[in-house]
C-alpha cells in the first residue's frame, strides 16, 4: 500500500463521539487503502487512554499535547496582525518538526487534512497530492457568533471570521480538492471562495446503523410516566448552549402547560455555567457526561434540536433518526440532512411552531415517523459509499472535487 499523510485536529477516537465521529470514519476508511502517518493533537487529559487504539491503525503517529488554555492565550498574539486565531491555536513547532522528518524519510505523495487549521503543516508539501475536508465554513459560523454577542466579543468573531476566510480561500486555492459535509455547505463556500469552485465538493456524514439501533435494549434512565426529550451534544460549544437556552426559556414552559410529565434532558459533557443554571427551571434536567447516550435517546418520547447557529450536518440529529426516533428540528439543524419534514422528521421555525409540534406529537405519538426516519438513514447514510469520494480525490489526477 501507498503511504499516507493525514492531518487531523483531535484525537479521532471514539468513535461514537459527536465530534469525532467523521474523522474516526476518515482515519479508519483510509487505513484500508494506506499506510497512515498520522499526526494529531489530544486537548483533553481523559483522550490518551484512546491513544492505543488510534495507533493500532496507523504505520506511524505522533499525538501532541494541547492545552486548551495556553493555546487560547497563545493565540491572542493573532489579533495584533492579519492572522486567524484558530492557525495560532493548533501552531506546535514539534508537530512542524515531525511531518518534515516524517517527509524527509518516507515516500509520501498523498496527504488528507482534515479541518482547516491543521493545514498548516501541509503549506510546505506541495509536490503532494493535497485532499482537505474541511468540515464545515468555519469562518461563517464565527459570522454568526458575532452577530449574537455584543461587543467586544463580536469584535474578536468578526475577526477570526474575516481572517479565517481569507486562510480557508488561501488553502482552497493551492490544494487540490476541498471537501465540505453537505452539498449546502459546498455551496457556501463555492460563493466565498469563487475561485475554487471548481476543486469544492463534499461527502455526507453517515451514521453506524448497527450501534445506533433501536432493535438494541437499555435500562431506562427516567423516572416512570417522564415524558422525556432528549438533546445530546458537547455542552460547553455555543451553539449547543444558545439551543438549550432558547428551548428551556421559550419552548418548554408553554409544552409542560399541556404535558406536566414532559422534561427537557440536556445530555452531554462538560456542561457551561449558562447550561448548569438551567437544572433550577422546573421540568429541566442538565446529567453532564454520561457513559452512553443511547439509552437516553431510545428511552425518549422525544428527541428535540431547537439550533439556532448551526454548520454543517448534525450527527445528532441523525443518530436519533437511525434509532427510529421522531425528531423535532429547527431549519438550522435540518441543513444538509435529506429527511421529508412531516414524515421522516418535524420542522418547526420559531418557538411557537416548535413548542407547537412538540405537543402534537406527545399528544399522538406516530412511530409511522421514526421507522421512516431510521429508513431514511439505512438507505442514504453509510460511511463507506460517502467516503469513498475521498480516496477518488485522491487517486484522481484532476482537481475537480465534484
Amino acid at each position: 500500500m501507498d503511504n499516507l499523510l493525514l492531518l487531523i485536529h483531535r484525537i479521532p477516537y471514539p468513535p461514537n463521539k459527536g465530534d469525532k465521529i467523521r474523522s474516526y470514519h476518515l482515519l479508519r476508511h483510509l487505513a484500508q487503502h494506506y499506510n497512515i502517518f498520522l499526526a494529531t493533537f489530544v486537548d483533553d487529559p481523559d483522550d490518551w487512554q484512546y491513544v492505543p487504539h488510534v495507533q493500532a491503525m496507523c504505520t506511524l503517529s505522533y499525538f501532541g499535547a494541547l492545552n486548551p488554555t495556553k493555546a487560547r492565550i497563545r493565540s491572542l498574539k493573532a489579533l495584533f496582525g492579519k492572522r486567524s486565531l484558530s492557525l495560532d491555536y493548533y501552531n506546535d513547532t514539534q508537530m512542524h518538526n515531525w511531518v518534515r522528518e516524517v517527509m524527509a524519510r518516507q515516500p509520501i505523495s498523498r496527504v488528507v487534512v482534515f479541518s482547516s487549521p491543521m493545514a498548516q503543516y501541509a503549506e510546505p508539501l506541495v509536490n503532494t497530492r493535497r485532499v482537505v475536508d474541511f468540515c464545515d465554513v468555519d469562518s461563517d459560523k464565527w459570522r454568526q457568533y458575532a452577530d449574537k454577542k455584543s461587543w467586544p466579543m463580536s469584535w474578536l468573531y468578526r475577526h477570526e471570521a474575516k481572517h479565517l476566510l481569507a486562510y480557508e480561500r488561501h488553502i482552497a486555492q493551492t490544494c487540490d480538492a476541498s471537501l465540505f459535509v453537505s452539498a449546502p455547505e459546498a455551496e457556501l463556500f463555492r460563493s466565498l471562495a469563487p475561485e475554487s469552485a471548481a476543486k469544492t465538493g463534499h461527502f455526507s456524514n453517515g451514521v453506524d446503523t448497527e450501534f445506533f439501533s433501536p432493535a438494541r435494549t437499555y435500562a431506562n434512565p427516567y423516572a416512570e410516566g417522564e415524558q422525556a426529550l432528549v438533546f445530546c451534544g458537547a455542552m460547553d460549544y455555543w451553539p449547543n448552549v444558545d439551543a438549550v437556552q432558547w428551548f428551556a426559556n421559550e419552548i418548554l414552559p408553554a409544552v409542560r402547560a399541556r404535558h406536566p410529565q414532559a422534561s427537557f434532558y440536556i445530555v452531554g459533557a462538560r456542561p457551561a455555567a449558562d447550561v448548569q443554571a438551567l437544572a433550577s427551571l422546573p421540568g429541566v434536567k442538565v446529567t453532564g457526561t454520561v457513559p452512553d447516550v443511547r439509552p437516553y435517546v431510545a428511552h425518549a418520547a422525544l428527541s428535540v434540536a431547537p439550533l439556532r447557529i448551526a454548520r454543517g450536518i448534525q450527527n445528532k440529529v441523525l443518530e436519533a433518526m437511525a434509532m427510529a426516533k421522531t425528531v423535532v428540528v429547527s431549519p438550522q439543524a435540518l441543513e444538509g440532512i435529506e429527511a421529508a419534514p412531516g414524515r421522516e422528521v418535524l420542522l418547526a421555525e420559531d418557538a411557537g411552531s416548535f413548542a407547537a409540534q412538540v405537543i402534537a406529537a406527545l399528544d399522538a405519538p406516530d412511530a409511522a415517523i421514526g421507522h421512516a426516519a431510521r429508513d431514511t438513514v439505512e438507505t442514504r447514510y453509510g460511511w463507506s459509499s460517502h467516503l469513498a469520494r475521498v480516496q477518488t480525490l485522491l487517486e484522481s489526477e484532476s482537481h475537480a472535487a465534484g
